[in-house]
């Protein structure tokens, strides 16, 4: 185990933790107090703590997660819409009238799109919670814009899947999803900012300043 922490970098008492809650498989025992491990268990222990510590997931969501990686009778596909959920936020949608309308703008934008497999989704009822407020406040500016920001999520979508390289390597999409999204989306957000700087300074500075 000694060697399993100085490969993986994780110290010894999180180790026997992630095998005791287990997230980890435990070793082939060789003798008294020894076992040994290969390639598998460094992978997974790597995978365990990105979940944890970048991913921000509690061990009960990574126990859970783990538990569908190890299922072979769950695709990829399925498998990679499961660690999406874990790191999707949730926004609650209250009943009232300007729900009916924003189901149908989601729904409508979805068919035109072409898009499949995104309902019923916790993203989707966030989109429709989000589209509700703008239209409960009277932004409907930004409704009519959906199509312009769905666009763009999906040539970021397009992007997400160059990067997840290959599709048998189910442990690489578990981490990329979870990783991916959590520390993507603030990514996103960061890049669109100074991109709304760099696309309003021409219109906005005064006196040309840059």
């Amino acid at each position: 185990m000694a060697e399993l922490s100085e490969e993986t970098g994780i110290p010894i008492p999180t180790i026997k933790y992630y095998m005791r809650e287990g997230l980890v498989a435990p070793g082939r025992p060789t003798g008294r107090n020894q076992a040994d491990y290969d390639d598998g268990h460094v992978r997974r222990l790597k995978l365990v703590r990105a979940l944890a510590e970048y991913g921000d997931l509690s061990i009960a969501v990574i126990r859970e997660l783990v538990g569908h990686l190890d299922n072979p009778e769950m695709s990829l596909y399925h498998l990679m819409g499961e660690a999406q959920g874990t790191v999707t936020q949730r926004r609650d949608v209250r009943p009232g009238p300007h729900v009916t309308g924003a189901e149908q703008a989601v729904a409508e934008m979805v068919a035109r799109r072409g898009w499949k497999g995104a309902v019923p989704s916790s993203a989707y009822r966030t989109v429709v919670g989000v589209l509700a407020t703008l239209d409960e406040i009277g932004r409907h500016d930004m409704i009519a814009a959906l199509d312009g920001y769905a666009e763009a999520a999906e040539r970021i979508a397009e992007t997400d899947m160059r990067v997840l390289g290959d599709p048998a390597d189910r442990e690489r999409a578990v981490e990329i999803v979870v990783i991916g999204t959590a520390l993507g989306d603030t990514l996103i957000a960061a890049l669109r900012r100074m991109a709304q700087a760099s696309v309003a300074a021409p219109l906005y500075a005064e006196d040309g300043a840059p």
